[in-house]
């Protein structure tokens, strides 16, 4: 019993530890489920996050890139010519190269091809021409061009969307004639009818007769180019009879007048001489795959051997001096080589004559010449082989010579229009009687000069015609000649006068439609301009609208608007719009441009600023020009507080340029010079970068031939003045005068006139108001615009004091002004009181020149202190002052020499020292106060300084007292912040190894000083001679390397003598080298203090 509860227990207590065992992992199961759970959520919503976020970023990649790509679009352009073909003119034998370039964006894939034409006909590389296509440009060279090779040449550009052409026209220019006054030298010879002993020939005459009218031609055969004929031939063709057969032969033609033969033409391809009918005579049989058995007509005539008689006897080519006979050759004809002879007879005669005499004909060819005029012949040719003679043909039908052929009618009127700038369109009517015609030469010359040239050297077929090369707003008359194998006629009737220049018509379409504003019912639009205004200025544009998916347009806006942006109203949020742009001028309207693309109208909420847009260019110049754009319309959250500048070469291979930040317009340097570029500008507030504008177009860093700008100077009547001159201007262009580009001139204070290219701002009353930039442009031509920063400073003088010593110790001061009217006044301000010419030094005053000078005697120490010139022109005033201090040599008694009682020579002179110092002390002045600019001060500087001041009525006097305390007071405190700015600023400019104090030189030898320095940023440089900067680039050549500066003085002279300085200057500070050069003539000795050079 006991042993039964006791198992009993164990049980009990092991299903319990089982309970407790199987509670226990469920719940740690559970615990542990739960913790998994919890980290599966977790997990998830990290997962979505990350799903959320990167959903995020791929939709505002998205939005980016359509962004990116919306922009791209609209300033997307189809492949055209960027550079086309242009016309050429070139002498006969040169070498012409002809080259256009290919333009897109994106650029033009490697799939486009341009080729090129010639008369309609493709041209294919030889050994004359050669084509050359390299990615967006292609070039054609020809090579010794003729005249057969004038005319327009196409370059056609094939793309996705269809074929797009260029012209050119190439002139080519007759060489120089091989007698004075002979013709010019005839052009495309032609072979025609080539036998065995015979050949015809043909050509064109020449555009111009020399001194005297074409009487007629030489013909000339290879070798050593023998004439083919004696007496000269009148019309444009012969016959050449007697050649040898199988022989390659060449032709030339030269015209001949009274003067003599001229130039020879081209000479033709080579010709073979060969029977023409021989192909005619074999017949290949063919047996098998393999074999071909070769058949000739000679083996099928079986035992024939006498030839029979030749047949159809006629006349081929029939002219007033020669007739050509032909006949058909005889079947059988022996089975051997064949020759004929040839007979003749009066028509009405039975009288027969052997007309080829001792000459062997061996072609059915034979040219007679030597017949009489209005007498009819009749012909008969037997055959000749070795076996015998034939009987004879049967006679022809009578022939006799042609009538002489007349030279053509001229046109009977001759029509100019206008076309461009350089070109005129000429039309012309063609003459009644067209028989016989091969073109027309053109003819022009300035109106009142008689003048006469040709235009072209190969005849024009057509009735009209572009004459290229004209100067623009300049007179021509035309006239025209027909032209025949006969000859030319003779000139038509001039046309009427016409002055060059672009003819009008309607302008091109706008292009690059952007959204620049949207409210969310008003969308505000803008667009480029035209590329062409037709030739008259854009008057107004007419925008369209229409719905995305809708094919009808709508018209939104009656009347025209004159700026390149609007405002459209009442449209629907939410909904996708497409615009298009019309320009009209007063021809009409133009073709509109492509649809935009789809805008959403969405109020814009974004923070960053919208983008600038209508982006021109000004001032454009070797390396540089002027950007302006219009500010953004859409600021953003905060007003907008700068620009960055995106420049890019507008090449395919050329990635942009690192951007800069700038403020409003700017000018852009540092481009290299003839490279094209595109710009884009950003708009920055507080927010951000805002969306670039559009590219701008591409420009190219050139400065145009004949660019001038705009110079300052003063009128007769006193009157300051900027005047510009343009390159070139029409009627229609105008000259537009502004204030730093965009503000308008005050009408009130100045006054505009202009008068065929040149333009003229005069300040009526010039003051502090006045100060500024200001710039001129053409209506047209905005690009060839020019600006000049009017100042306070420079007027009237173009230059300071300069001194000038003679070997005698005479000494001249002068100074250089603008031309200067009759009514400008001078006065010399010597220390405090005005001073005029005296018996010790004169001065002289030339207003026409304006050049102020003072001539010395001899200096003395009265002479010593400060010079003051003060200029007044009208309205126009300024001064220089001089200060003479210290001692520097200068010759007081001049060479004397006596003989001593020991019989010695003795010679003498006496010298004293004299010095200036205009660079250490400068006045100064603006429109509200008057100062003096004190460098380096000294204790020579001490004393009494003197106002003076005129109203036009009175002197008003101010006087400053510079007493030994002050001066000590302001000299320690120029020497404390001296002191101060070497220690604060240690990348201040500064010469870390400078000049000698003294050398000398032989004279006419260079003399090369070098000096370095150092400072960040890099210094300016300056070299100056006598405190003056050296400006003369003949004599003097100045190098510039980093740290380090050479000025070399070729071929010295006694007046080259003096102190040079070297000055450099950062924006932390400044600091000046100086040298004293001394040069002697051969034989003397240099100064012992002086380092010798040379």
């Amino acid at each position: 019993m006991n042993c039964f509860i006791f198992v009993r227990e164990i049980m009990q207590e092991a299903l319990d530890a089982d309970a407790d065992y199987r509670r226990e992992k469920w719940t740690r199961f559970g615990n542990e489920a739960e913790k998994f759970e919890l980290d599966v959520i977790r997990n998830q919503r990290v997962l979505r996050t990350h799903i959320d976020r990167k959903a995020l970023r791929e939709e505002a990649e998205r939005k980016k890139s359509a962004h990116i790509q919306y922009l791209e679009k609209l300033s997307q352009k189809a492949p055209d010519f960027a550079i086309p073909l242009r016309a050429h003119t070139v002498w006969e034998g040169m070498t012409v190269k002809l080259s256009c370039k290919v333009r897109g964006h994106p650029p033009p894939v490697s799939c486009l091809r341009v080729c090129c034409h010639s008369a309609g006909v493709q041209l294919h590389p030889s050994n004359n021409v050669d084509i050359k296509t390299l990615d967006d440009k292609a070039t054609v060279t020809l090579r010794a061009a003729h005249k057969e090779h004038e005319g327009v040449y196409t370059a056609r550009l094939k793309t996705r969307d269809g074929i797009q052409e260029r012209e050119a026209f190439v002139y080519i220019k007759d060489a120089s004639g091989s007698v004075r006054g002979g013709p010019a030298s005839p052009l495309e010879m032609e072979v025609s009818d080539v036998n065995k002993d015979y050949v015809f020939l043909t050509w064109q005459p020449p555009s111009a007769d020399g001194a005297s009218p074409v009487e007629g031609y030489f013909v000339e055969s290879q070798g050593e180019w023998v004439r083919c004929n004696v007496n000269i031939q009148k019309t444009c063709h012969f016959p050449v009879f007697g050649l040898k057969e199988g022989t390659l032969y060449q032709f030339r033609v030269c015209a001949v007048n009274q003067a003599g033969p001229g130039r020879p033409s081209k000479a033709t391809e080579p010709v073979l001489t060969t029977d023409p009918l021989e192909h005619t005579r074999t017949m290949a049989v063919k047996v098998d795959q393999e074999r071909t058995i070769t058949i000739t007509k000679d083996e099928l005539e079986g035992q024939v051997k006498a030839p029979f008689p030749p047949t159809s006897v006629r006349a081929c080519e029939v002219s007033d001096s020669y007739v050509v006979l032909s006949w058909t050759e005889p079947e059988p004809r022996g089975r051997e080589p064949l020759t004929f002879y040839v007979e003749q007879s009066l028509a009405d005669r039975n009288s027969w004559g052997l007309a080829s005499l001792d000459t062997l004909v061996n072609s059915p060819r034979f040219p007679v010449f030597d017949l009489v005029k209005e007498k009819q012949y009749r012909f008969r040719v037997r055959s000749i082989n070795k076996y015998g003679v034939s009987d004879l043909s049967e006679p022809s039908e009578p022939i006799g010579l042609g009538k002489p052929q007349a030279v053509p009618n001229p046109p009977p009127s001759v029509l100019a229009i206008r076309d461009t700038d350089t070109s005129v369109l000429l039309l012309w009517q063609e003459p009644k009687d067209k028989d016989g015609i091969l073109g027309y030469y053109l003819y022009y010359s300035e109106v009142g000069k008689q003048d006469w040239k040709t235009v072209n050297n190969k005849p024009v077929t057509k009735s009209r015609f572009t004459v290229h090369g004209l100067k623009t707003w300049t007179e021509y008359v035309f006239r025209v000649k027909s032209v025949s194998r006969a000859g030319n006629s003779r000139y038509s009737d001039e046309s009427q006068p016409i002055a060059v220049k672009s003819a009008i018509n309607v302008p091109s379409c706008p292009s690059a439609i952007a959204l620049l504003l949207c409210t969310g019912s008003d969308m505000v639009l803008g667009w480029k301009a035209p590329s062409s205004n037709g030739g008259n200025p854009v008057l107004g544009y007419y925008l369209d609208q229409r719905e995305k998916g809708e094919e009808l347009w709508r018209e939104v806006n009656v009347k025209s608007t004159k700026e390149r942006k609007y405002k459209v109203s009442n449209l629907t949020s939410g909904h996708f719009y497409q615009f298009r742009v019309t320009a009209a001028n007063v021809v009409g309207i133009g073709r509109p441009s492509d649809a935009s693309e789809a805008f959403l109208c969405e109020k814009w909420t974004m923070p960053e600023p919208g983008c600038p847009h209508d982006l021109e260019f000004r001032e454009v110049r070797n390396g540089s020009l002027v950007l302006l754009w219009v500010t953004p319309l859409y600021e953003g959250q905060s007003p907008v507080t700068g620009y960055f500048l995106e420049i890019s070469r507008a090449t395919s291979q050329t990635a942009g340029l690192p951007s800069t930040k700038i403020q409003s317009l700017t000018r852009v340097s540092d481009l290299q010079r003839g490279q094209t570029y595109r710009f884009r500008v950003s708009a920055v507030n507080e927010a951000g970068v805002g969306p670039a504008s559009l590219p701008s177009e591409p420009v190219v860093a050139n400065t145009r031939p004949g660019t001038k700008d705009i110079e300052i100077g003063v009128d007769e009547d006193g009157f300051i003045f900027l005047g510009y001159e343009a390159v070139e201007k029409n009627d229609e262009s105008e000259f537009l005068w502004s204030r730093n580009y965009t503000e308008p001139i005050d009408a009130k204070r100045t006054k505009t006139e202009s008068k065929q290219k040149r333009s003229v701002l005069t300040f009526t009353d010039p003051s502090e108001e006045d100060l500024g930039l200001y710039a001129v442009e053409m209506s047209d031509t905005p690009y060839l615009s020019s600006s000049y920063n009017f100042t306070a400073e420079g007027k009237l003088l173009k230059s300071g004091w300069q001194v000038e010593v003679s070997e005698r110790g005479d000494v001249r001061l002068w100074l250089q002004a603008e031309s200067l009217s009759e009514s400008a006044e001078f006065r010399l301000i010597f220390n405090d009181r005005e001073i005029s010419s005296s018996p010790h030094h004169k001065i002289n005053f030339n207003k026409a020149k304006g050049l102020v000078e003072i001539l010395f005697d001899q200096l003395s120490e009265d002479d010593e202190g400060s010079y003051t010139a003060q200029l007044k022109d009208g309205r126009a005033k300024n001064q220089c002052t001089l200060v003479f201090v210290d001692q520097r040599p200068y010759f007081q008694e001049y060479l004397t020499w006596s003989v001593n009682e020991d019989c010695e020579l003795l010679i003498k002179c006496k010298v004293i020292f004299y010095t200036m110092e205009e660079a250490r002390v400068k006045p100064g002045s603006s429109m509200q106060k008057v100062w003096i600019d004190v460098s380096n001060p000294s204790e020579n500087d001490r004393g009494k300084y003197t106002l003076e001041m005129f109203d036009g009525k009175d002197t008003h006097k101010r006087y400053f007292e510079l007493s030994a305390e002050v001066f000590a007071e302001a000299l320690l405190e120029h020497q404390r912040l001296n002191y101060f700015c070497i220690f604060l600023f240690p990348d201040r400019a500064k010469v870390t190894k400078g000049l000698p104090d003294v050398v000398a030189i032989m004279e006419d030898k260079s003399l090369c000083l070098t000096c370095y320095f150092d400072g960040d940023p890099a210094p300016e440089i300056f070299w100056l001679h006598n405190d003056r900067k050296i400006l003369d680039q003949t004599q003097f050549t100045i190098t510039k390397e980093t740290k380090r500066s050479s000025l070399t003085i070729h071929k010295v002279h006694m007046e080259d003598s003096g102190k040079y300085s070297i000055l450099v200057r950062n924006q932390y500070g400044s600091e000046t080298a100086d040298v004293t050069v001394s040069v002697y003539k051969e034989g003397e000795k240099p100064p012992a203090n002086a380092v010798e050079m040379g």
